[in-house]
């Protein structure tokens, strides 16, 4: 069995640990507007709210990039194996990243069309479960940088976390929109901005599965554990 020259195998572990590096530097910069957003709803900021909206351009970017340089290194490289799973990760990753950036930025824009209504109650709610996310989004990202499957492990099986937090709040919502009709247009974009933040937990447990799965070869054939009893979508 013929084996890759060694300056082949070099090539191909300097192209991953850059392709690893750009995933590292797009997670940071999806936490980063994760951030912002959650701070547009506690700040009733437009002005930082609408920063945040500017910047998804940004991880836009960065998604391009990574599928870029994958794509050359399955045609450049041809991986096979572990080797193959590290690529498709990268890919899936970004993707889910990219998914966190859109969220957050759906998350400042109703911000924005918030905080152009009195403070509802079921607001001072919501910052509990950008938390959550946001904890559940480092760690998963912390387990595919040090390679730690029982780290992502963790965050797949606490999914129900997100989902039992996430319906507490829109039953708090709802509750709280029925106390306050003249609040109605204000408590719909809460629940959006709920679906968003829990959406975004469900990415956190997707680059999970993704990290399993590149370190073990195998899918989490397990049903994710689910609390989520709400009515249906927002």
């Amino acid at each position: 069995m013929k084996h890759p020259a060694p300056h082949i195998v070099t090539a191909f572990e300097d192209a991953m640990k850059r392709l690893k590096a750009s995933i590292v530097q797009m997670a940071g910069a999806a936490e980063t507007q994760l951030d912002g957003a959650l701070t547009c709803l506690t700040q009733r900021n437009p002005e930082q709210a609408r920063a945040i909206i500017e910047s998804d351009a940004r991880l836009d970017s960065y998604e391009h990039e990574i599928e870029a340089n994958c794509m050359r290194m399955l045609v450049l490289r041809q991986p096979v194996a572990d080797d193959l799973r590290e690529v498709i990760a990268a890919l899936k990753i970004a993707g889910n990243l990219e998914r966190v950036g859109d969220h957050a930025a759906n998350t400042a824009r109703r911000a924005v069309a918030v905080a152009e209504f009195p403070e509802s109650p079921a607001m001072s709610t919501l910052p509990n479960l950008g938390r959550l996310v946001r904890q559940r989004l480092t760690t998963a990202v912390d387990a595919y940088v040090d390679g730690d499957v029982e780290l992502a492990l963790r965050v797949w099986r606490t999914d129900d976390e997100v989902d039992a937090l996430y319906t507490s709040l829109c039953e708090s919502i709802n509750q709280s929109a029925a106390r306050l009709p003249e609040m109605f247009t204000a408590h719909m974009h809460l629940l959006f901005i709920a679906k968003s933040l829990e959406r975004i937990g469900d990415h956190a447990t997707n680059i999970a599965e993704v990290v399993h799965f590149v370190h073990t070869g195998r899918p989490l054939l397990d049903e994710r554990p689910k609390a989520d009893r709400s009515r249906g979508d927002v």
